[in-house]
């Protein structure tokens, strides 16, 4: 029965990502669609390309923080069940209402709904014991859920309350980026010299702190390569801080030549910016989104394992799952980032046209220009909370981003109606999915 469980919720967290795919399509092609950089087939290809090309560029971090959201010694295969099932569901009903809301966080709400509802079934209000020995202390019902953990040695915390924060905190860390890139890029079409030698300043400074960030063979615990030389080039962590120097450099070239070009001329450079700026979000949104995913399916084979009473040695080679522990072990096989990513990217190739009305249109009119500002916003601050281990929302950080050009121009050019719409969206999705996820817990016990 078990064994059935586990390869159902396998099942449906993979029918999940490629639901998220297709809902959160619009993240990446928004623009591109709306300043007819791209046409929408174009699009939904060249986003699902690097979708998937994101498997070979970012970690597992984000992966370990979902995984870790319930604690797996006091959680069933049911518990995951039903959260994938609310998380599904709040994901189709949004995406038909055609309301940009976050993937990420109804995932997130669903496992932690269905973790406390578990608790309370199980406990229900009064204290129990948990560990053993010297260990041994009382929990209640709430420990279930991780709701915040100190950062190891000066690290970035973790918990649902992390991730809470980052629902307002993924917006307007979008908008404030977009809106200096938008302020950089309009003093940089202007014939003078200081935004040149601002340009220039910011190209060593973003050179001289990715080379600090940057892993060398010999901390390379598992090297691609023999070769020195394209072991640290191909070094995931190293390609993530490449790709943002790149991002920023091109740009920083750009803006040293703008004030030289015509209008024509800037509007054609812009709109093959706009493709770098796309392809840049939809990697961002392919290791972020992809991540969340991974981590429910590790999170379910580690639950298996403890529920089903076999050993680790005794499991197949594809059931291998280890989450990182005080020891720094972690395993996790193949097949499931290259599943996960798959999945997403065979989403996105099936669009998401109700909710790419709304990012390309209803929030702010979007031109070339500040299309490449929001994409390259939304884009490196992905890059940033996937390094610090946070499942940001991607359509949070999009949407903030694009409100952040927007607000370039005057704040009437936002569409405020429609931004309050979302946000109420953004807000609820959490709850809800706990709610739903509660529901459906309840439902299956009764069968299960």
């Amino acid at each position: 029965m078990d064994f059935t469980l586990l390869i159902v919720i396998i099942v449906l967290a993979l029918i999940f990502d490629y639901i998220n795919g297709f809902h959160d399509a619009a993240n990446a092609i928004a623009t591109v669609v709306a300043t007819k950089v791209l046409s929408p087939f174009q699009a939904v290809v060249w986003a699902a390309f690097f979708n998937f090309l994101a498997y070979w560029v970012f970690g597992f971090g984000v992966a370990d923080t979902v995984a870790k959201t319930a604690n797996t010694l006091e959680i069933d295969l049911v518990v995951i069940l039903a959260g994938v099932i609310a998380a599904i569901i709040w994901n189709l009903f949004t995406w038909w209402q055609g309301i940009p809301s976050s993937s990420s966080h109804t995932l997130i709400g669903g496992f932690a709904g269905a973790a406390i509802a578990h608790a309370l079934a199980v406990h229900g209000f009064s204290g129990y014991s948990v560990g053993s020995g010297a260990e041994l202390h009382t929990a209640y019902w709430y420990d279930t859920v991780n709701w915040y953990t100190a950062g190891k040695d000066g690290g970035f915390p973790s918990g649902v309350l992390v991730i809470i924060a980052f629902i307002v905190l993924a917006p307007l860390l979008g908008a404030f980026m977009s809106y200096l890139i938008s302020i950089w890029l309009l003093n940089a079409s202007k014939r003078s010299i200081y935004p040149k030698i601002f340009t220039v300043c910011l190209m060593l400074l973003t050179i001289w702190f990715v080379e600090s960030q940057m892993v060398y063979f010999v901390d390379i615990k598992k090297p691609r390569f023999d070769s020195h030389f394209w072991s640290v080039v191909f070094e995931s962590h190293n390609i993530k801080w490449f790709l943002v120097a790149f991002i920023i450099l091109t740009i920083s070239g750009f803006s040293l030549i703008f004030s030289s070009l015509n209008l024509h001329q800037s509007t054609a450079w812009l709109k093959k910016m706009q493709l770098l700026s796309s392809a840049a979000f939809s990697l961002g949104h392919g290791g972020n989104d992809s991540q969340k995913v991974m981590g429910i399916i590790a999170a379910a084979v580690t639950v298996y394992i403890q529920t089903s009473g076999l050993s680790q040695e005794s499991l197949p080679d594809w059931l291998d799952v280890v989450l990182p522990n005080e020891e720094g072990i972690f395993k996790m096989p193949e097949w499931i980032p290259l599943a996960c990513y798959s999945a997403i990217a065979a989403g996105t190739l099936s669009g998401g046209w109700k909710i790419v009305k709304t990012m390309g249109s209803k929030i702010t009119k979007v031109t070339s220009f500040e299309g490449v500002a929001a994409e390259t916003a939304g884009a490196l601050t992905l890059y940033f909370t996937e390094h610090f281990k946070v499942p940001v929302s991607t359509t949070h950080t999009i949407t903030g981003s694009i409100i952040g050009v927007g607000l370039t121009k005057r704040v009437s050019a936002v569409r405020w109606g429609m931004t309050v719409s979302l946000i109420w969206a953004w807000v609820l999705t959490i709850p809800i999915s706990a709610i739903l996820a509660a529901i459906i817990y309840y439902m299956f016990r009764i069968f299960i």
